[in-house]
């Protein structure tokens, strides 16, 4: 019996040695000693000394790595996104507690979302490392552990029992009398519920019996059979010799399929430079500035009509008009009647200077980002004029050569996001200016007339933007109903003009 054991376990040996091949060997060769039989002609001395020497070193190494009731450190794991701590919202389980793999153990949040942390293990826990409420860190003990029969943690090796003459059953072994392949396990979980690791079709590596395969066939055993047709007489099948009753089954976590994930490239990180990098700059301090906004609409019904016309004009002389060139002369108009709109604040709000030029910022969507040259000296030029810088500014910025003094000296702004598609917005103050206003697309919707009934009119919504340090809401409206005024009625545009 020692002869067989021996050999079965230097049958797992790395160079597959007959150790008991070699015992008799060096048993010859004492008996060829004691007759004299030409020992020193012959090499048995060097013969005899390796071999003494590998049987020795064998022998030493025949032990097993099975480790009984160790006590493990359960580790929080990685649960992705760059998380590093999770907060311990509820304890599933406490010391003394018996858990089998896949059993929760704790609920804990991080700053995404809830996760319950399932065991890998079975055994009794022996410690919790935190209370609830607690933070925890990824890669630090959640709990202690103590496992049942299990070998070095983060291991799932197959194991072969050794099998004596007077204890050889079938329980383990499939056809031909090859012993079945499994982990402890999935060999217990076969034995709670009454099953034959013999019966079972192991889908694993060599044949082995998988907890997969078990727990399918613990599924299939429980599920209910199919309902019979009404003309047969039901029966009851014969119970087969090895089927579990309900009493021994166990509640069966259903396995998920998980998908990969699909590929989604890599991430990549560029430094913020240019534009992108100066916007940064002024969009940090623009968040110092108290802002107060106001929105109204405006009927453009007859500039639609006007600029239909005078576009005819334009493209005589070599130039585009669109709206934006009326929109920049009556908000200089109406700057000239509300100075303060036009102003420029220092620092620490302690002065405020009026601008006589009204130079006016027109933001802009370039391939470099978004820009805001200006149009100077707007109160002295007319809608052509203004028609004719912002064509320009408008293929400057395009070609992305627009020049210093094009994007500095802006007293006032506006943003045109109608072109996109936007309806209404809320544009950002750029300090030291203490005013903006926002330009949605224009609509045709319906409305009433004076007269009750129902029209078709083109309406365009604004949204202003101010300082509220220096601007108050009646001197923003009041300007905005001038600026309005200009736009539904053109020909007011003339009463002002200088």
């Amino acid at each position: 019996m020692a002869t067989i054991m021996l050999g079965r376990a230097l049958q797992r040996s790395f160079k597959q040695i007959n150790v008991t091949t070699h015992c008799r060997t060096l048993k010859k060769i004492a008996v060829l000693k004691h007759l004299g039989c030409c020992y020193k002609s012959y090499p048995f001395a060097q013969y005899e000394s390796n071999l003494t020497a590998l049987v020795a070193t064998q022998s030493r190494t025949f032990q097993t790595s099975t480790v009984f009731n160790k006590v493990i450190p359960y580790k929080l794991s990685d649960i992705g996104e760059g998380i590093r701590e999770v907060v311990i919202l509820e304890w599933y389980v406490k010391p003394g507690d018996k858990v089998a793999q896949f059993d929760s153990i704790c609920e804990v949040k991080s700053d995404k979302a809830s996760v319950t942390i399932t065991s890998r293990y079975d055994g009794t826990i022996t410690k919790l490392h935190h209370d609830a409420d607690e933070i925890a860190l990824v890669g630090q003990p959640l709990l202690d552990i103590d496992t049942e029969d299990s070998d070095e943690p983060g291991k799932d090796e197959d194991v072969i029992e050794p099998e004596s003459s007077g204890d050889l059953t079938n329980k383990n072994v499939g056809i031909g009398g090859v012993k079945r392949l499994a982990t402890p396990a999935v060999r217990r979980l076969a034995t709670e519920n009454n099953l034959n690791l013999a019966d079972i079709v192991g889908t694993g590596k060599d044949g082995r019996v998988l907890k997969e395969d078990v727990l399918r066939l613990i599924e299939c055993v429980s599920a209910p059979p199919p309902a019979a047709p009404a003309s047969q007489t039901p029966t009851m099948p014969p119970s087969p010799p090895h089927s579990p009753t309900p009493q021994t089954l166990k509640p069966v976590v259903p396995s998920v399929r998980q998908t990969p994930p699909a590929s989604v490239g890599q991430d990549r990180t560029v430094p913020l430079k240019g534009v992108s990098k100066a916007m940064v700059k002024a969009m940090t301090e623009a968040l110092k500035i108290p802002h107060f906004g106001y929105g109204d609409e405006v009927n453009m019904n007859r500039l639609v009509e006007l600029r239909k016309r005078l576009k005819v004009v334009a493209e005589e002389r070599g130039l585009k008009l669109s709206y934006m060139p009326f929109f920049i002369k009556a908000a200089s108009l109406a700057l000239a009647q509300y100075p303060v709109l036009n102003s420029s604040v220092d620092a620490n709000c302690e002065n405020l200077t009026y601008k006589a030029a009204h130079n006016i910022g027109v933001a802009m969507d370039t391939p470099e980002g978004l820009v805001v040259p200006s149009v100077k000296n707007v109160q002295s030029l007319s809608v052509m004029e203004i028609a004719a810088e912002l064509n320009r500014l408008q293929s400057l910025g395009l070609a992305g050569k627009l020049g210093q003094a094009d994007l500095s000296g802006v007293t006032f702004s506006l943003s045109n996001i109608g072109n996109i598609g936007g309806t209404y917005t809320k544009p950002v103050v750029m300090p030291p200016n203490v005013a903006i206003g926002g330009l949605g697309r224009i609509q045709v919707v319906p409305r009433f007339n004076e007269e009750g009934e129902i029209s078709r009119v083109h309406i365009m919504n604004v949204s202003w933007s101010a300082d509220h340090r220096v601007v108050d809401g009646a001197t923003m409206a009041r300007f905005s109903n001038l600026w309005k005024q200009y736009l539904e009625d053109p020909l007011t545009f003339v009463l002002d003009l200088k």
